[in-house]
C-alpha cells in the first residue's frame, strides 16, 4: 500500500516505521473475516483493513476525528489478524502508533480521560494490592459490575523452599498477586517438583503493557526499563546470575516483555540489553516439551479425577501474540488430562484485552458471552466441569459470565501433583 508521509511524519521514527508496515498490506481483506470486532458490528472501519485506511489518512496529513478515535479504541488488539495476514502485516505495532498519532491530535473528554488514567496509573500500582483486599472484604456488598472485577479470595499455598542448580525467572504481574496468587505459587511448585527453581526480582514490576496500551508509551518503557535493571543482575551473561530463561504465565505480560527488544530498539543504552530479555523470555508452555518425561512419570496413576473435562480457551496473546497454539492442549492431554478447544472460533478474542472490558463493556460481554457458548460445546453435548487458560484477564473475564470454574492451566498441574 502506497503511502505518501505528510512533513510532520516523515521526520519521525514512528512515522517510518508505519510506512513500512503499511507497505506490506496489500488490501486483500482476508484479516476482516477474522476480526471479532467486525464480525460485531459489520462496520469496515471496525476491522483492520478499515482501521489502517485510517491511519493511513492521518499519516498523510489528514485531520483526525473522534471517530478516527473510537475506530482505534475499539481494536481489541487480538492480532488474529496477523495470523491471518498472508502478507506478514504487523497490525499490532501499527495499531499502536495509530492511537499515539490520533491521540495527539484528538483530546479525549475528561470522564474518559479520568478513567484511563485511573486505569494506567491504579493497575500498575503498589495500591492495587491493598484496594483489592477491600473490595473482597465486601464483595457481596459490590454493584455486580464491579462484582465481576473482584474475583472471591484465593488461598495461594506454600512457596517451594528447596534451592536448585536449575533456575528461572518469573515475573509476579501487576495484578496477578493480589487477584489469584495461587497461579504463581503454582507455577513455582510445578517447577520445583522437576528441579527447577523459581526466582522473583524483588524491584521487577509491571510489564508495561497497561501503560504503553494506553498511550502512555513513555510510562510504559519507564517500567520495561526498570524490569531490565531489576532483571539484569540475574541474565547478564558476565555476571553469574545463572538463570536460564524469564518465564510469564500470563501470556498478555509473555508478548510484551518479548517485544521489548522491539519497542526499545532507538534506546542507546538499553537497546541491546531489551534483545537479550526478549530472547530469554519464554511462556510457561514453552517449557512443558523438556519437562514432559519426568511430569509423566511423577503423575503416572496419579492424575485426580480422570474423567473432569476441560475446555481450554487460548488467550489471543498467546495463540497470535506469541504464536504459540495446540500446546497446552496437547501436553496436557499427553499427561492424563482430557483438554478441549471450542469446537468453533477457538481463534477468537473473548473480550478481555486488558482494560477492553473496561473501557468498551459492551462489546466484550458480547465476545465474553460468545465465547462461554463455544467452549460449553467443546464436548458436544455434555458441558465440561472447568474452563483453563493461561492469562488472567482471560480467566478473570471469563468467570465474571459463567458459573463454572475457570482456572489456569497450571493450578490443574500442580494440584495433580500434590494430591496424588
Amino acid at each position: 500500500m502506497q503511502t505518501q508521509l505528510a512533513p510532520e511524519y516523515a521526520a519521525r521514527a514512528d512515522g517510518l516505521e508505519a510506512e513500512s508496515i503499511l507497505r506490506k498490506c496489500v488490501h486483500c481483506g482476508f484479516c476482516t473475516a477474522t476480526c471479532p470486532t467486525y464480525q460485531l458490528l459489520g462496520d469496515e472501519l471496525d476491522g483492520p483493513r478499515g482501521r489502517i485506511y485510517l491511519i493511513k489518512q492521518v499519516l498523510e496529513g489528514e485531520t483526525p476525528t473522534r471517530k478516527t478515535q473510537m475506530h482505534l479504541d475499539r481494536c481489541l488488539t487480538c492480532r488474529n489478524c496477523e495470523s491471518t495476514c498472508p502478507s506478514g502485516v504487523q497490525y499490532g505495532h501499527l495499531v499502536d502508533i495509530g492511537r499515539k498519532i490520533v491521540d495527539e491530535k484528538v483530546p479525549r473528554p475528561v470522564g474518559e480521560k479520568a478513567l484511563r488514567w485511573a486505569l494506567k496509573e491504579g493497575l500498575p500500582s503498589p495500591l492495587f494490592a491493598p484496594a483489592m483486599k477491600a473490595g473482597q472484604m465486601v464483595r457481596g456488598l459490590l454493584p455486580e459490575a464491579l462484582k465481576a472485577k473482584v474475583p472471591a479470595p484465593q488461598q495461594a499455598g506454600a512457596w517451594p523452599t528447596r534451592e536448585h542448580a536449575r533456575k528461572v525467572l518469573l515475573l509476579a504481574g501487576c495484578v496477578q498477586p493480589a487477584m489469584m496468587p495461587n497461579i504463581n505459587t503454582a507455577t513455582a511448585r510445578v517447577l520445583d517438583a522437576v528441579g527447577i527453581q523459581t526466582v522473583i526480582a524483588p524491584k521487577a514490576g509491571c510489564c508495561g503493557a497497561v501503560k504503553f496500551h494506553l498511550n502512555d508509551q513513555e510510562g510504559g518503557k519507564a517500567e520495561m526499563r526498570a524490569n531490565i535493571d531489576a532483571w539484569w543482575p540475574l541474565v547478564d551473561p558476565d555476571g553469574a546470575g545463572g538463570v536460564e530463561a524469564i518465564v510469564m504465565n500470563a501470556s498478555g505480560c509473555g508478548v510484551t516483555v518479548k517485544e521489548y527488544g522491539h519497542i526499545l530498539k532507538d534506546d542507546a543504552l538499553y537497546a541491546a540489553k531489551a534483545e537479550r530479555i526478549s530472547a530469554l523470555t519464554r511462556d510457561l508452555s514453552e517449557l512443558l516439551p523438556d519437562l514432559l518425561p519426568e511430569l509423566a512419570d511423577k503423575l503416572a496413576g496419579r492424575v485426580q479425577r480422570p474423567d473432569t473435562l476441560f475446555a481450554y480457551h487460548p488467550p489471543c496473546t498467546l495463540q497470535h501474540g506469541q504464536k504459540l497454539r495446540g500446546g497446552v492442549e496437547a501436553h496436557l492431554n499427553q499427561l492424563g488430562f482430557k483438554l478441549r478447544t471450542a469446537r468453533n472460533d477457538a481463534h477468537l478474542c473473548c473480550g478481555s484485552a486488558g482494560t477492553y472490558s473496561v473501557l468498551n463493556p459492551d462489546l466484550s460481554h458480547q465476545l465474553r458471552d460468545r465465547k462461554l457458548d463455544v467452549l460449553g460445546e467443546a464436548f458436544g453435548n455434555q458441558p465440561p466441569d472447568m474452563i483453563l487458560s493461561a492469562n488472567i484477564g482471560c480467566i478473570t473475564h471469563l468467570q465474571s459470565g459463567t458459573g463454572t470454574p475457570v482456572r489456569h492451566w497450571v493450578e490443574v498441574l500442580d494440584e495433580a501433583l500434590r494430591l496424588g
